[in-house]
């Protein structure tokens, strides 16, 4: 599609009451008038006969197979132009409203005819992401017409939770040296399960020393024990609306899934069993607990199912129900978000019920524009209300923690960036201090 630039409607404009005053000051210089015209339609058209032609422009598309929540990929757009004819290209990509926008971008042709576009694919939301279209435009060397071009993609890509995360961490977790393998490995000294006896030498724990079977042997023995496996692990999320609040340019809940991928993998290789269970308003999903560095795909296909809700979070109903469908004792790392002390007063309570039978790891996400709010300078009066209102709400926050702490809880509250990590060594430390 070729239409005329701004430049030629407004030159054209103001030709317009130049004829008009030709002919009214002298109607015998209408042939001025016509050769005007003339010569501005010669050169509109001259400006499109040398302008880069759309039939000439081949375009090569490098689309990215999968999004991954928090990573950016890149859709590479490489020009090539058929002719010697040269411009400079504006082009805009246009998106679902799962992918953040890309910004446009203008790349001039080299002396080759070639331009790379690299449009940064930032994906928000899971769910199936679509490439729609690519516009491109340029000008011709008088700036007279313009050339828009219209390149249909129609591209679907699926925006996944984020297993480069889980990459890095079999590659730490894959030293044979580690504490944990992928076989059984007996840690003698540690844990509570038994696992032999063998004859006491010097050096040895006394407290191990098993009196009934020396006596029984006429010779010291001692009890050999190792760390127990087999555990049941389940990962609860809260899909209500709390949880659907962007930070850091994804919602909480995808910076859960993103952490609890990465514990789920470390447990699997522990050898213990994990299960995903995700409610709000109701029970959403729940996935019974598997054993096996090879049920990972079960996990993450689990943890992609879990959907974006507007409902009020219905604790009561939740964790009732997740009580309900565990038949031994587990570890049950819930990962919410409250308000303050108000709304938090029914988690709290079904918490408590919670904690009374199985071991509780509860986990939120702080929001650093509160802690910038009350730190930065109050350089007005509605500043300063913002920070008495954002200092309230974090005291009413560590009321929370403090209160589930005492219940036996285990609390984490920390930044996006740091909830993989510190949820994978407080899930080491449980394992160490046999707590589950």
């Amino acid at each position: 599609m070729i239409r005329p630039t701004f430049r030629a409607v407004t030159l054209f404009a103001a030709g317009v009451p130049l004829a008009f005053g030709v002919l009214l000051a002298e109607e015998s210089y209408w042939p001025f008038v016509v050769a005007l015209l003339f010569l501005s339609g010669f050169a509109l058209l001259t400006d499109s006969v040398l302008m880069l032609s759309p039939g000439r422009l081949d375009i090569d598309l490098k689309i990215p197979k999968v999004l991954f929540i928090g990573e950016t990929e890149t859709l590479g757009v490489r020009l090539q132009a058929m002719t010697q004819r040269r411009a400079t290209i504006e082009a805009v990509c246009d998106v679902n409203g799962l992918i953040e926008r890309p910004l446009p971008l203008l790349a001039p042709l080299n002396a080759q005819g070639t331009a790379i576009l690299p449009f940064p694919l930032q994906p928000k939301q899971r769910g199936t992401a679509v490439i729609e279209r690519l516009w491109l435009r340029w000008s011709g060397p008088l700036g007279l017409v313009r050339a828009v071009h219209v390149v249909p993609i129609d591209a679907e890509l699926s925006v996944t939770p984020n297993i480069r995360g889980v990459r890095q961490t079999a590659i730490q977790f894959s030293d044979p040296n580690a504490f944990f393998g992928i076989k059984a490995q007996r840690q003698q000294g540690e844990g509570s399960e038994f696992e032999a006896l063998r004859d006491y030498v010097p050096g040895l724990d006394q407290r191990s020393i098993d009196w009934k079977h020396s006596a029984r042997h006429r010779s010291l023995v001692c009890k050999e024990f190792r760390t127990e496996r087999n555990h049941q692990i389940v990962l609860a999320f809260d899909t209500g609306h709390l949880m659907s609040e962007p930070l850091q340019g994804i919602s909480k809940l995808d910076h859960a899934v993103n952490a609890s991928l990465q514990l789920g993998y470390v447990s699997l290789r522990a050898g213990d069993r994990i299960g995903v269970f995700g409610f709000d308003s109701r029970v959403r999903l729940f996935s019974q607990p598997t054993g096996g560095v090879g049920t990972f795909w079960r996990l993450q296909k689990a943890a992609s199912e879990l959907s974006y809700s507007p409902d009020e979070t219905n604790f009561t109903l939740g964790l009732s129900a997740l009580a309900g469908r565990l038949n031994r004792r587990s570890l049950v790392i819930l990962q919410t978000e409250f308000v303050d002390t108000i709304t938090a007063e029914l988690m709290v309570e079904n918490i408590e019920r919670l904690a009374a039978r199985h071991l509780v790891l509860f986990v939120c996400l702080q929001d650093s524009t509160l802690d910038e709010t009350v730190d930065g300078d109050p350089t007005n009066v509605n500043a300063m209300s913002k920070s008495v209102i954002a200092d309230e709400f974090l005291r009413e926050r560590r009321i929370v923690m403090e209160r589930l702490r005492r219940m036996g809880v285990h609390c984490l509250d920390v930044k996006a960036e740091q909830i993989g990590p510190e949820i994978i060594n407080r899930y080491l430390e449980i394992k160490r201090l046999e707590l589950i």
